[in-house]
């Protein structure tokens, strides 16, 4: 799906909520809630007050890495955005040339056999793209020890469209949890970032239940907009259990961000019962697929032409999305991952359909 809209350069998150103005908080941000195409204006702090008792949140622990490091390959310096962990010392790799402003110029990977050197004497040689469709990404193979690397030398990724180098705790949200084998997730799980304490303590008292899951993002192409290439996630059977009595009690199933859709529908059977499940997923949900398991989506505002569209589609339907890009624009909410979110939510018949013009 690709909508005819256009986001001014105005929209675009520069920086972290918490830094555009005193007594802000990661939750400073504001919240516009869909239900079909009925558009409704909120605050994110209201959350507790939209949902209600027997929801149930899905989230994903998945931490950020620090997964942009500076090298070389054939003299020249590059930056390597370390994206996907495999097995046998093996990653998937994205290479850009540093440009100051959050190294946004992509460059070409390959060819297989080269070697990029890395700070601590680590060498990545690459071996062959990830797929036809994602030639930007690489696997390499590595001969040391990437993830400690990244910890001694890493920055989180960023692009231009953000104003200055964040600290890596920017990019974690509150749900994220340290995997001893040192994987996360190269770029943040962002929907969930406006999430604090006393956001989570309130919900919980209201009644909303909370499912942990795992997806390891990759990186994200800010030019290219591909769908998404194969991931590693896991469903654990206590959150399934939780999902599944949460469906069977009336109670709407809401994922906090398309990776957390991406991981529970990769546990889903056909029957839209969900079971205990891990490993690599290579789904990608759209209109034509559908969704069996979640009822609606918080989310970020994502660019037109993005892929994320497409899964919005399949939880929203087409008229529905393009009515809140358009509410969006009009109200002058910002986009990316500092910015304001968005959520869906079931169609009610009794909704009155008018927008709620209280954004300020």
């Amino acid at each position: 799906m690709t909508l005819a809209l256009r986001v001014p350069r105005e929209l675009l998150a520069r920086v972290p909520a918490e830094q555009r103005g005193p007594g802000r908080d990661r939750a400073s941000v504001r919240m516009l809630v869909s239900r079909g195409t009925a558009v409704a204006h909120h605050r994110f702090p209201e959350l507790p007050d939209v949902l209600r008792a027997g929801d149930l949140l899905i989230v994903n622990t998945s931490p950020t890495l620090a997964a942009a490091v500076d090298g070389t390959l054939d003299r020249a310096r590059v930056v390597v955005h370390v994206s996907t962990r495999g097995d046998g010392g093996r990653w998937v790799v994205e290479l850009r040339e540093p440009d100051g402003r959050g190294t946004t110029r992509p460059r070409a990977g390959g060819p297989a056999g080269s070697v990029v050197a890395l700070p601590d004497g680590v060498r990545l040689v690459f071996e062959e793209p990830v797929a036809a469709g994602h030639e930007r990404l690489w696997w390499v193979r590595a001969n040391g020890d990437v993830p400690g690397l990244l910890r001694a030398h890493g920055r989180p990724i960023r692009y231009a469209y953000t104003a200055r180098d964040q600290p890596l705790s920017a990019y974690q949200t509150v749900f994220a949890l340290p995997y001893a084998d040192g994987s996360g997730s190269a770029e943040m799980p962002s929907a969930a970032r406006p999430f604090t304490d006393r956001v989570v303590a309130r919900l919980v008292s209201r009644g909303v239940q909370f499912a942990p899951v795992t997806l390891h993002t990759g990186v994200a192409s800010a030019e290219s907009h591909e769908p998404p290439y194969g991931e590693r996630f896991a469903v654990p059977e206590a959150s399934a259990r939780l999902i599944n009595a949460a469906r069977a009690g009336g109670g709407r199933v809401v994922a906090v961000g398309t990776t957390a859709v991406r991981a529970v529908e990769s546990a889903a059977g056909a029957d839209g019962v969900v079971r205990a499940a891990g490993g690599w997923t290579e789904l990608v949900v759209t209109p034509e697929r559908g969704v069996r398991v979640v009822d609606g989506l918080l989310t970020g505002l994502h660019e037109p032409e993005a892929s994320h569209l497409l899964m919005l589609e399949a939880i929203a339907g087409r008229a529905a999305v393009g009515r809140t890009y358009e509410e969006a624009l009009r109200g002058l909410y910002l986009w990316h991952e500092f910015g304001d979110v968005h959520l869906i939510l079931p169609e009610e018949k009794s909704h009155s359909g008018d927008c709620d013009s209280n954004f300020q």
